[in-house]
């Protein structure tokens, strides 16, 4: 058994993680302020006596005798990372600056889960972990580019100067059950449209590309980054690397719910990218033959079940 803290460990990742360290017979520490999260998807695991939930901010210290910590604060959406910019750039660097504080006192083994949004608009594609990224240090989405790229490079000089065993992945479009109804992103924003006979919103053409890995792949992804050796820091791409364009997911979903919505075209966001594909060579090289397993179809359909009956229980 192992004493595992997760900050953000109430939200949408962190919770599918909190419950697979569980399962698998750790004890976890889950940290959370609960700004963009709900404690909603943590009572469950209230009843075992491995969990302990600690309603804190991670921009303020923390102390615990742990022997991993996984970094997730930070709101992940728009909607919710734009609504306070500066506690979204106080929560990647100050945060990064406690959890790393931390990890040194207790010789913890410490993940950062930075994003591909470091790739900013990319110039390279698919992006490989080697590629620096094209982003705006000013624009509306810097507080939580440009704070994710400053926890990287701290996590590199505590890693350096004091010796801290660091791992960094690069978290690539994520969907699945427990994201949050207001979540902002592109999957929940149409589920939930579609569910509700809403227009589909597409914004610019619809051309625009991502890739959407399933929540499950995501979480293996990370626990066999952690158990990689020492020599093997990262970053390390953890997505899916199947692109599909917005108008593609949007008929699928379409598709999946039977909906009759309408597709609608809004003017696209500032700095948004027009591509985001992961090059997944080194996870496949490094983390064991790592890859995703979860097609989006399979995925969609736990999703869409999951919203449905969260939009009857509102």
């Amino acid at each position: 058994m192992k004493r595992i803290l997760v900050t953000g460990g109430a939200g949408f990742i962190g919770s599918h993680l909190c419950e697979r360290l569980l399962n698998e017979g750790n004890e976890v520490i889950c940290l959370d302020n609960l700004f963009s999260s709900s404690k909603n998807k943590i009572i469950p695991f209230l009843s075992n006596p491995n969990f302990e939930f600690v309603r804190h901010d991670v921009t303020f210290p923390y102390f615990a005798e742990v022997d991993e910590i996984f970094n997730l604060a930070c709101p992940a959406s728009p909607i919710h990372y734009q609504h306070d910019a500066i506690q979204t750039i106080k929560t990647s660097v100050m945060g990064a600056i406690n959890m790393l504080g931390l990890a040194k006192r207790v010789n913890a083994k410490i993940l950062q889960a930075s994003t591909s949004e470091v790739y900013g608009d990319p110039d390279v594609h698919p992006q490989t972990e080697e590629y620096w990224g094209h982003v705006n240090p000013i624009g509306i989405r810097s507080c939580y580019d440009e704070g994710k790229r400053c926890a990287e490079s701290l996590f590199v000089n505590y890693h350096e100067q004091n010796d801290v065993k660091i791992k960094i992945i690069r978290i690539f479009n994520t969907y699945g059950p427990r994201m949050e109804l207001n979540d902002g992103r592109v999957v929940s924003n149409f589920i939930i449209q579609a569910l509700k006979g809403e227009d589909i919103t597409i914004y610019g053409d619809g051309l625009q590309s991502r890739s959407f890995q399933y929540v499950d792949d995501l979480v293996e992804g990370m626990i066999r980054m952690m158990n990689t050796g020492n020599d093997f820091v990262g970053p390390v791409n953890i997505g899916n690397p199947v692109e599909f364009t917005m108008l593609e997911l949007a008929e699928l979903i379409l598709e999946l719910t039977g909906s009759k919505s309408k597709i609608v075209n809004l003017p696209l966001p500032e700095d948004d990218p027009s591509q985001r594909q992961p090059n997944i060579d080194l996870a496949r090289k490094k983390l064991n033959n790592w890859q995703p397993t979860v097609q989006l179809k399979e995925g969609l359909q736990n999703t869409i079940k999951y919203f449905d009956q969260a939009l009857k229980n509102q």
